[in-house]
C-alpha cells in the first residue's frame, strides 16, 4: 500500500507556473500581462523578453517595479472501480479532487542604464513556480492505493467467512489525506547590450536561479467498514479476524480430539488394543474431514500473519515532509534589428543545471524507490530548460503597433527526476500576438494572446504535477503620470484544454486547470 501511495511522489507536486513552459514563468512584468507578445518590442521589460532591444531606449536610467497576484485551481476527475467502496464516495467510481494555488505577491524588477553604445541591465523575478498548491482532500493516486488494498482484503475476508469462520467481512474503507507543495525559482539576471550600429544591437548575460521547494504529504485514519456498517482501525480489525481464526482453529482441534476419543473408545469396546484403536479412529471420515478443515484454517492463519506483518508497517499511513534547495546559473544571448517601422529580435537562454538538495524526514535509503527522491541529504534533478524566443513588431500607424512572437522550450533536453523528460513527445511551443495603441499622449492600451502546446503523453501526466494545452489573453493600460513616470495595470487569464488519460490498471484521470493573474506596476525613466 505505502509503495503505491508514495510512487505518486516521484514527480514534484507544486510547480505553479503561471505562464510559459513546464517550469518557466514568462509573466515577469506588467507589460507581459498587458500583451504577452513582447519578444520583439522595445521597452524596459525587455530586460527579460528582449534584452538586446533595451539598447534602443533613451539614454539614462530606466526602472520597472511590478507586483502580480495569481490564483490557480487544479481539477482532477479520477475514475477507479474500487472508489465505490469508499465511505465518503456514495458508491461512485469517479471522484473529484481539487487543488488551489495562490500567489498573492509575485514581485519583479527590471532596471537598465543606457549610454550611447552600452546598456547595463539587471532583473529580478520569480522565474519558475511561484506559489503553494494545496489539495485539502489529497489526490486520487493516494486514495486509489488505499481502495485497492481494501478491495484485496475484502476478497480475502469473504473467502474466510465462506470457510465458516465467524468474522465481520469488509464492505468498504475510509481515510483522510492531505497534500501541499510549494516551489519557487528566484532569478537574478545581469547582462550587457551593445549597439553595433543604428540598426543592430547584441546582448550577453547570465541568470542565476535559486530554487526552493517544500512538500507535505499526509495519509492517516485508514479504516475498514465492516458488514455491520461500523468503522474500525485497520490493525484493530485485523486483530479481530486473527482471533476469530485462532478460535476456530482451537474449536476444530478440540473437535478432532473428541472425535478420536469417541471412535477409539468404540473400537476398544470391541476388544481392539488402545494404540490400534486410536490409529483406526484417526482414519475415520469425520476425523479426516475435521483435520482437512483444520489444515485449511492453519493456512489462512499463516496467510493472515504475513499480511498483518506487511500492513503493520503501513497502517499509520504516510507523514512526509521535505524541503529542497538548489542553485544554478546559465548564460543568455540576444540580438535585435531595427529598421523603419519594423523591429525583429531573438533570445536564447541556455539550460540551467539545477540539483535540489533534500532536508527531509526520510533519513535512510528505502527499498521503496519513490521515497528515495526525498531522502535527507540527497539531490534531485530539476533543470530549467533551454528557451528560444523570436519576436517582431510593426508600427502600422503612428502610435499603433502590432507584435508577434514564438517560444520553444527544450523540455526533453532538461533533466528531471527519474528521467521523466524522456516521457515527453517533445518540447513546448508557444505562439503569441498582440496590439498596442497610444490612445492619447498620456494613455496607452494593449491586448494580446498566447497559445501553448506541450509535448504531453499519458505516461508523463500524473495528478501530482500536470499541465494542459491552453490559450491565454491579456489586456491592460498604462498611464503617463509625467514624462518620467508611467503606471500600468493589467489582467491575464489562461483557458486550459481538458486532458483525459487512457485506463491503466482500472484507473484513469481527467485533468483541468484555471489561472487568473492581476497586476500593477510603475516605470521610471531618468
Amino acid at each position: 500500500m505505502k509503495k503505491s501511495i508514495l510512487c505518486a511522489l516521484m514527480l514534484s507536486v507544486s510547480s505553479a507556473s503561471f505562464a510559459g513552459g513546464l517550469l518557466t514563468n514568462t509573466n515577469q512584468s506588467l507589460w507581459f500581462l498587458r500583451n504577452p507578445a513582447r519578444d520583439g518590442m522595445i521597452g524596459i521589460d525587455g530586460v527579460y523578453s528582449n534584452p538586446a532591444g533595451v539598447m534602443f531606449m533613451n539614454k539614462g536610467i530606466h526602472l520597472s517595479l511590478n507586483w502580480q497576484a495569481a490564483f490557480q485551481t487544479r481539477e482532477i476527475n479520477t475514475t477507479f472501480p474500487y472508489f465505490a467502496l469508499g465511505a465518503k464516495n456514495a458508491g461512485q467510481q469517479t471522484k473529484f479532487f481539487k487543488g488551489e494555488a495562490k500567489a498573492p505577491v509575485i514581485p519583479s524588477i527590471q532596471a537598465a542604464y543606457n549610454t550611447d553604445r552600452w546598456s547595463f541591465q539587471f532583473g529580478f523575478a520569480v522565474t519558475g513556480g511561484g506559489g503553494k498548491a494545496e489539495f485539502a482532500n489529497g489526490l486520487g493516486s493516494f486514495e486509489s492505493a488505499v481502495a485497492g488494498v481494501a478491495a484485496t482484503l475484502k476478497g480475502s475476508m469473504d473467502q474466510i467467512a465462506a470457510a465458516g469462520i465467524p468474522i465481520k467481512t469488509i464492505n468498504g474503507y475510509d481515510m483522510d489525506s492531505y497534500l501541499q507543495g510549494r516551489q519557487y525559482y528566484f532569478g537574478v539576471t545581469l547582462g550587457t547590450a551593445y549597439k553595433v550600429n543604428e540598426h543592430l544591437s547584441i546582448y550577453g548575460g547570465l541568470r542565476a536561479l535559486i530554487g526552493s521547494a517544500g512538500y507535505k504529504a499526509k495519509i492517516d485514519n485508514i479504516q475498514v467498514v465492516n458488514n455491520e456498517g461500523a468503522k474500525q482501525d485497520l490493525l484493530t480489525y485485523f486483530g479481530g479476524v486473527r482471533q476469530a481464526v485462532k478460535g476456530t482453529a482451537q474449536q476444530i482441534q478440540q473437535g478432532i480430539e473428541q472425535a478420536v476419543i469417541k471412535y477409539a473408545a468404540d473400537y476398544m469396546a470391541q476388544g481392539m488394543p488402545e494404540a490400534q484403536a486410536i490409529e483406526r479412529a484417526k482414519a475415520e471420515p469425520v476425523v479426516q474431514g475435521l483435520v482437512a478443515k483444520g489444515q485449511a484454517v492453519e493456512g489462512i492463519a499463516t496467510q493472515l500473519q504475513g499480511q498483518e506483518a506487511l500492513l503493520d508497517q503501513y497502517a499509520n499511513g504516510v507523514n512526509l515532509q521535505s524541503d529542497q534547495t538548489g542553485f544554478g546559473i546559465a548564460p543568455i544571448i540576444g540580438i535585435d534589428y531595427k529598421t523603419g517601422n519594423f523591429n525583429f529580435a531573438a533570445k536564447y537562454e541556455f539550460r540551467t543545471h539545477m540539483r535540489l538538495k533534500n532536508k527531509s524526514t526520510v533519513k535512510e535509503a528505502s527499498l521503496i524507490e519513490a521515497v528515495n527522491k526525498f531522502k535527507d541529504g540527497s539531490y534531485v534533478e530539476e533543470d530549467s530548460p533551454a528557451y528560444l524566443t523570436l519576436g517582431a513588431m510593426y508600427e502600422f500607424l503612428p502610435g499603433a503597433r502590432l507584435s508577434a512572437g514564438y517560444h520553444h522550450f527544450y523540455d526533453r533536453q532538461s533533466a528531471k527526476y527519474g528521467q521523466a523528460e524522456k516521457l515527453l513527445k517533445g518540447g513546448t511551443n508557444e505562439y503569441l500576438g498582440g496590439v498596442e495603441v497610444d490612445v492619447t499622449k498620456k494613455l496607452q492600451a494593449s491586448a494580446g494572446f498566447q497559445i501553448t502546446k506541450y509535448g504531453l503523453t499519458d505516461a508523463f501526466m500524473n495528478d501530482m504535477s500536470f499541465v494542459c494545452d491552453s490559450w491565454s489573453f491579456g489586456l491592460g493600460v498604462g498611464y503617463k503620470v509625467s514624462d518620467k513616470v508611467m503606471v500600468n495595470a493589467a489582467y491575464f487569464q489562461t483557458n486550459y484544454d481538458k486532458y483525459k488519460t487512457a485506463v491503466v490498471d482500472g484507473l484513469s484521470n481527467e485533468f483541468y486547470r484555471t489561472n487568473k493573474v492581476f497586476g500593477v506596476g510603475v516605470d521610471f525613466s531618468f
